[in-house]
């Protein structure tokens, strides 16, 4: 029933899974019942060029707790957990792929561990993992940077399978390729209790990766962002204008010091140049013109936080099942 609170909210994004939906939905629900949890699933078809979206619908029919949820055109992993999180009504909100790698086996202890033991958020960790080196590799790297950088100690942040209450997902706004990094705003966002589970890793059964080594740099840059916003998008003055200020102080001193020393050859009556034509002069105004720029950028970022809204999501989402 509409508005029916529920125990478990599985949320798939996907794009061009066709063959895998019928295989994994029966998992999910054969899973399900024998836990008897009262659940749904949200199939998010993020632009699919293949079957995938009939699919959903042919097991919209079957089984009623198959929801879906289509967008025009493909907008990433992001946007497609984000909406499928505004939709949920599950007091535990489960993520995971479409590709048969994440095991459904896995919910019930997931599930476990947020009612029971009490963490806002449990990630899966693949700690055997079936993938090509090429791939395995730059996980590492990836993981081990974030770890440093964030502060949170997971061994793998990719993974997509993962538990949340559903207060977390309802209370964080995803955006880019943030998706990796939702243990990272979350723990910024005040829920502090995350956990980690060793999971099943299962070998890609249909199809190929729609992922290229071009995700970590993408991911990398998006981590570098989403740092700063944290620390400094309540007060943009406290970043730009502290290096704006310093800046300029630097371009002033070295600009007094070059006057003072050819006021100084002056009267001494020794041989002196025209400040202008000091090199040094050069990069004093340079460095006050950069913290000009750079306090301005800071006022200008004060004033957009004051005035700030939420802006609407831009991706567009064409057409709902059981929604």
């Amino acid at each position: 029933m509409p508005g029916e609170a529920l125990d478990i909210s599985v949320v798939i994004p996907l794009f061009n899974e066709d063959e895998s939906l019928p295989e994994l939905t029966a998992w999910i629900a054969r899973v399900m019942d024998e836990h008897h949890f009262s659940y749904e699933v949200l199939l998010i078809d993020d632009g699919s060029t293949d079957d995938s979206w009939r699919v959903i619908q042919k097991l919209a029919v079957t089984n009623p707790y198959i929801k879906g949820v289509r967008f025009n055109r493909n907008y990433g992993k992001t946007p497609a957990l984000q909406t499928g999180f505004q939709l949920v009504r599950g007091s535990v909100v489960i993520t995971m792929d479409a590709d048969l790698q994440d095991s459904p086996d896995e919910i019930p202890e997931l599930y476990r561990m947020i009612t029971e033991d009490g963490y806002d958020l449990v990630s899966g960790w693949k700690q055997k993992r079936y993938d090509p080196i090429s791939k395995t590799l730059p996980t590492k790297l990836f993981n081990a940077v974030t770890r440093s950088i964030s502060g949170v100690n997971l061994h793998d942040f990719n993974c997509g399978l993962k538990a949340y209450k559903q207060r977390v997902v309802k209370n964080i706004t995803l955006y880019g390729e943030m998706h990796r990094y939702i243990p990272v705003v979350a723990k910024w966002n005040g829920f502090r209790k995350i956990g980690e589970k060793v999971v099943q890793h299962q070998a890609r059964k249909y199809g190929s990766t729609k992922f290229g080594l071009e995700r970590f740099v993408n991911g990398f840059l998006d981590l570098l962002s989403i740092t700063f916003v944290h620390r400094f998008s309540k007060a943009p003055m406290h970043f730009f204008g502290l290096w704006g200020t310093l800046s300029f102080l630097l371009g002033f001193l070295i600009t007094f010091g070059l006057i003072i020393k050819k006021l100084y050859l002056i009267f001494a009556k020794e041989p002196f140049r025209n400040v202008t034509e000091n090199p040094l002069f050069y990069m004093a105004l340079v460095a006050i013109v950069i913290g000009f720029q750079l306090f301005l950028a800071g006022f200008l970022g004060e004033m957009m936080v004051k005035q700030h809204t939420v802006k609407q999501a831009d991706y567009l989402v064409v057409e709902k099942i059981g929604i």
